[in-house]
Protein backbone atom coordinates (compact mmCIF):
# COMPACT_ATOMS: atom_id res chain seq x y z
CA UNK A 1 0.00 0.00 0.00
CA UNK A 2 1.21 3.49 -0.84
CA UNK A 3 2.05 5.77 2.08
CA UNK A 4 -0.45 8.34 0.78
CA UNK A 5 -4.03 7.86 -0.37
CA UNK A 6 -7.00 10.07 -1.19
CA UNK A 7 -10.30 9.32 0.55
CA UNK A 8 -12.34 6.92 -1.55
CA UNK A 9 -15.45 4.84 -1.23
CA UNK A 10 -19.15 4.83 -1.98
CA UNK A 11 -20.09 6.34 1.37
CA UNK A 12 -18.15 9.59 0.86
CA UNK A 13 -20.38 12.64 0.36
CA UNK A 14 -20.26 14.25 -3.07
CA UNK A 15 -19.45 17.95 -3.50
CA UNK A 16 -23.10 19.00 -3.97
CA UNK A 17 -24.08 17.27 -0.70
CA UNK A 18 -21.24 18.93 1.20
CA UNK A 19 -22.11 22.37 -0.16
CA UNK A 20 -25.85 21.90 0.33
CA UNK A 21 -25.44 20.86 3.94
CA UNK A 22 -22.73 23.38 4.86
CA UNK A 23 -24.92 25.52 7.14
CA UNK A 24 -26.03 22.42 9.04
CA UNK A 25 -22.42 21.20 9.24
CA UNK A 26 -21.21 24.49 10.76
CA UNK A 27 -24.10 24.41 13.23
CA UNK A 28 -23.37 20.78 14.20
CA UNK A 29 -19.59 21.32 14.47
CA UNK A 30 -18.90 24.81 15.84
CA UNK A 31 -15.32 25.82 16.53
CA UNK A 32 -14.23 24.13 19.75
CA UNK A 33 -16.26 20.96 19.20
CA UNK A 34 -14.43 17.78 20.22
CA UNK A 35 -14.66 15.11 17.51
CA UNK A 36 -13.84 11.43 17.10
CA UNK A 37 -13.28 9.90 13.71
CA UNK A 38 -11.35 7.61 11.39
CA UNK A 39 -8.47 8.54 9.10
CA UNK A 40 -9.74 7.82 5.58
CA UNK A 41 -7.01 9.54 3.54
CA UNK A 42 -3.39 10.66 3.92
CA UNK A 43 -1.46 13.22 1.92
CA UNK A 44 1.85 14.99 2.57
CA UNK A 45 -0.13 18.02 3.81
CA UNK A 46 -2.33 16.17 6.34
CA UNK A 47 -5.03 13.57 6.93
CA UNK A 48 -8.69 13.37 5.97
CA UNK A 49 -11.07 12.25 8.70
CA UNK A 50 -14.60 10.86 8.64
CA UNK A 51 -16.25 12.33 11.74
CA UNK A 52 -18.49 10.01 13.75
CA UNK A 53 -22.12 11.06 13.69
CA UNK A 54 -21.76 13.59 10.86
CA UNK A 55 -21.82 11.59 7.60
CA UNK A 56 -21.71 14.56 5.20
CA UNK A 57 -18.36 15.81 6.49
CA UNK A 58 -14.80 14.91 5.63
CA UNK A 59 -12.54 16.90 7.94
CA UNK A 60 -8.92 17.83 7.34
CA UNK A 61 -6.11 17.86 9.90
CA UNK A 62 -3.20 19.71 8.25
CA UNK A 63 0.44 19.28 9.14
CA UNK A 64 0.61 23.00 9.89
CA UNK A 65 -1.06 22.04 13.21
CA UNK A 66 1.31 19.09 13.81
CA UNK A 67 4.32 19.55 16.09
CA UNK A 68 7.76 18.82 14.65
CA UNK A 69 8.88 15.23 15.01
CA UNK A 70 5.40 13.71 14.96
CA UNK A 71 4.03 11.44 12.24
CA UNK A 72 0.72 11.46 10.44
CA UNK A 73 -1.73 8.87 11.76
CA UNK A 74 -2.14 5.74 9.61
CA UNK A 75 -5.09 5.01 7.35
CA UNK A 76 -7.88 3.51 9.44
CA UNK A 77 -6.58 4.99 12.70
CA UNK A 78 -9.12 6.23 15.21
CA UNK A 79 -8.38 9.85 16.13
CA UNK A 80 -9.79 12.57 18.34
CA UNK A 81 -9.46 16.29 17.99
CA UNK A 82 -11.04 19.70 18.05
CA UNK A 83 -12.64 21.76 15.29
CA UNK A 84 -10.65 24.97 14.95
CA UNK A 85 -11.82 26.43 11.63
CA UNK A 86 -14.44 26.30 8.87
CA UNK A 87 -12.75 27.24 5.63
CA UNK A 88 -14.14 29.09 2.63
CA UNK A 89 -14.04 25.89 0.53
CA UNK A 90 -16.42 23.95 2.79
CA UNK A 91 -13.78 22.15 4.85
CA UNK A 92 -13.88 21.48 8.55
CA UNK A 93 -10.36 21.90 9.90
CA UNK A 94 -9.35 19.83 12.92
CA UNK A 95 -6.38 19.85 15.30
CA UNK A 96 -5.75 16.33 16.56
CA UNK A 97 -5.48 15.75 20.31
CA UNK A 98 -2.24 13.80 19.81
CA UNK A 99 -0.75 16.95 18.23
CA UNK A 100 -1.48 19.18 21.20
CA UNK A 101 1.50 20.21 23.26
CA UNK A 102 1.66 20.56 27.01
CA UNK A 103 2.10 24.31 26.51
CA UNK A 104 -1.43 24.70 25.12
Amino acid sequence: MDEYAWPTGPDLPDADTVIGSWAATVAALPVGTHITGEVIGRQPFGVFIRIEGVPVVVALAEISAMPLGMDLPALGASVEGEVFWHSHNHQVRVRLDEWRTSAE
